[in-house]
């Protein structure tokens, strides 16, 4: 029953999500405003129960009203109320705004797909290292963006250093807005070896994630093989940690009965 709940507010999920995107195409919403506003009624009314429903499923609800998913629930809840509830010559922009909020729903997607856990436990082992290589992309951009201020004319749009290097870290990143250029020949040059850098340089975080997430991935399969991970819907009723071993009696965390 828990899978199938959590299959069913994945697609409901998804569907909130595409009534924002519909609401923002004017010609869509003007068209259809009072269809969408009854799927978001009744998209809110559900998520509404939900939250409800978990709160008073569990004896110690201020674990989850104040965790980060409470509080996503709680966000991707209340815009289509708040909307109702404020008043004002504003009115109409603070309900564009509120509206905005229910793009929260999607974070409620992370909770339900396996291999995030994976992919966050990646992350954190590697944050040191992009940390690093983020140090060294700033000194670099700001070597870079300095020297290419001393080089070049104001003329060319070099006016300072912040934007110089505003215009080296567009460089290095391969964006290339174009609206500013360098003129001389010095410039140029200097302007090509920062995006043959570029390229490589993009290759150096991928590259720092996909191995960590490698090597936990194949830990994961390892304890697999063992009978180490077990994955099912259960909560605690009592501090509603998930992620119990199939056999598991008792709440990892708390010790509660399960």
């Amino acid at each position: 029953m828990g899978k199938w709940f959590d299959l069913i507010l994945i697609f409901i999920i998804l569907v909130s999500v595409l009534l924002v995107m519909l609401e923002s195409v004017t010609e869509f919403d003007e068209k259809y405003h009072g269809a969408l506003l009854t799927m978001e009624w009744i998209v809110t009314i559900f998520f509404t129960i939900e939250y409800i429903a978990r709160i008073i499923s569990i004896r110690k609800p201020s674990s989850y009203i104040f965790s980060f998913y409470g509080i996503i629930d709680f966000l991707s809840t209340i815009p289509l109320y708040l909307s109702y509830l404020v008043a004002g010559s504003q009115v109409l922009l603070a309900f564009r705004a509120f509206r905005l909020l229910r793009i929260f729903r999607i974070l409620k997607l992370v909770k339900y797909i396996g291999e995030a856990s994976q992919l966050r436990t990646a992350m954190r082992a590697s944050r040191t290292k992009i940390a690093v290589f983020i140090y060294v992309v700033m000194i670099l951009s700001i070597i870079m963006g300095t020297l290419m201020y001393l080089i070049e004319s104001p003329e060319s749009g070099f006016t300072s250093i912040p934007r110089s290097i505003y215009w080296t870290i567009v460089t290095l990143t391969t964006v290339g807005y174009g609206d500013i250029a360098p003129q001389t020949t010095l410039g140029q040059f200097i302007a090509t070896v920062i995006m043959i850098l570029g390229y490589g340089i993009i290759a150096v975080p991928t590259g720092i994630v996909t191995v960590e997430f490698a090597k936990h991935g194949n830990k994961g399969k390892s304890e697999d093989q063992n009978h180490l991970v077990h994955i099912n819907t259960l909560s605690c009723s009592s501090c509603g940690v998930e992620g119990h071993r199939d056999d598991a009696s008792h709440c990892f965390k708390c010790g509660e009965l399960l």
